[in-house]
């Protein structure tokens, strides 16, 4: 104890190396020579990039497409370049309710990643758009020689797991004018756009609710000049003050956008801070095992 005492005890930090930044959108094409805007293809280095672009297809992904169904063998991976997709959870009866949302951050059919073939929830065109697809026999293959294509798909299944787990509690804590305005930002950081081509219909089906629901919460949110609802299109006015509107969800939702190549949340944006301003550029540079120790939020009440 005593010469433990009398010793200089020196604690050397990690050395671990700093995630490097994706390259921006269009930095890389396809073999087909149009540009690439999918983060995770972009954030591989040439040579892993290189293994996969052959095998790339491009592909036209319209508005309601089927990408694969639960239960159903899945037959490509995809890497969206633009639009979206909702995972959705089906129900025996017919009902639905979206459980997660994949832009142009991650991939659909992340069951490839871990060895399966078949998936849980139904991946459907919420927003057309284009991308890439590789077939998942090709593509389990490349995966066992591209440590940076495992590293990064396995960062953007923890942050699109702790997006499901905000996302369950959203949908049993809160109302649906408040998940509405959650789903227009959630939607809106995807495709960069004030425009969202979506029916009230199928915001019912996604929000797991009835159309009349959806139809008057729009309408309100249109009388406070925070939206304009147009013939199957939604048309955000008021970007900020929607943000003030959302839930608390929304939130804790946003802080995980710089982690998955999204832009980050607005300086005047709900619950933001100079403190999640700082942990959200951390998080864009963490690896994965230590994105695994954050303790995520859960909205106040949850508990009961």
């Amino acid at each position: 104890m005593g010469t433990l005492a009398k010793e200089n005890i020196i604690v050397k930090r990690s050395t671990r190396p700093i995630k490097p930044a994706p390259l921006p959108p269009g930095a890389r094409s396809d073999a087909s020579g149009k540009a690439v805007k999918n983060v995770i293809l972009l954030s591989l280095p040439d040579e892993e990039y290189s293994m996969l672009r052959p095998h790339l297809e491009p592909v036209e992904l319209p508005q309601y497409e089927i990408l694969h169904d639960p239960g159903e063998k899945i037959a490509f991976a995809y890497f969206l370049n633009d639009g979206m997709t909702s995972l959705v959870a089906l129900s025996r009866d017919g009902r639905s309710v979206e459980v997660g949302i994949v832009g142009k951050e991650g991939m659909v059919g992340m069951s490839l990643m871990m060895g399966l073939r078949r998936g849980t929830f139904r991946a459907i065109m919420q927003m057309s758009g284009s991308g890439l697809r590789i077939r998942s026999e090709t593509f389990q293959e490349v995966l066992l020689y591209a440590p940076t294509l495992r590293s990064e798909l396995s960062r953007f299944a923890l942050m699109h797991g702790m997006q499901v787990a905000q996302l369950a509690a959203c949908n049993r804590l809160h109302e649906v004018d408040q998940r509405l305005v959650r789903w227009l930002l959630m939607c809106q950081d995807r495709v960069d756009s004030e425009l969202l081509p979506l029916t009230h219909e199928f915001l019912a089906q996604m929000l797991g609710t009835g159309r009349p629901s959806v139809s008057l919460a729009a309408a309100d949110l249109e009388n406070a000049g925070l939206i304009e609802n147009m013939r199957g299109t939604i048309r955000v006015l008021n970007r900020k003050s929607l943000e003030e509107a959302a839930c608390e969800c929304y939130g804790v939702i946003q802080h995980f956008n710089g982690g998955l190549g999204l832009k980050w949340p607005s300086p005047n944006s709900f619950h933001n801070s100079g403190g999640y301003a700082r942990i959200h550029r951390k998080l864009s540079q963490m690896p994965v095992d230590a994105i695994a120790s954050i303790h995520v939020p859960i909205m106040k009440g949850a508990e009961t």
